[in-house]
């Protein structure tokens, strides 16, 4: 299973998001073709109502603590309530790497 999917899956069973996407940006960092290192991860759930935002990134940072630990560098999180996705529904794009480009030969 990738990592991307272990990420979604172990999202979709903790927090049963109303909305759910794992995005593998990895492409856009200095990495090799493939890698799944970076990931924006958007989650919007009825669990974080009563969350401040630091708790709702702790919250995932637990949850995905192996795989922070076997080779995700980093989680771009955006961690909304319904109400606060449905005032948005849509989410900052990711910023350029200063690396951009992939490895070089």
């Amino acid at each position: 299973m990738s990592i991307q999917a272990q990420i979604e899956q172990k999202v979709q069973t903790a927090l049963a998001p109303e909305y759910l996407e794992v995005i593998n940006e990895s492409y856009m960092h200095r990495v090799q073709p493939g890698s799944e290192t970076h990931f924006k991860v958007i989650v919007v759930s009825e669990q974080f109502s009563d969350k401040r935002l630091l708790a709702r990134h702790r919250m995932l940072n637990q949850l995905l603590a192996d795989e922070l630990n076997e080779g995700v560098h980093a989680l771009a999180l955006h961690t909304l309530t319904p109400a606060e996705w449905q005032a948005r529904e849509a989410v900052p794009q990711s910023p350029p790497c200063r690396g951009q480009g992939g490895v070089s030969s």
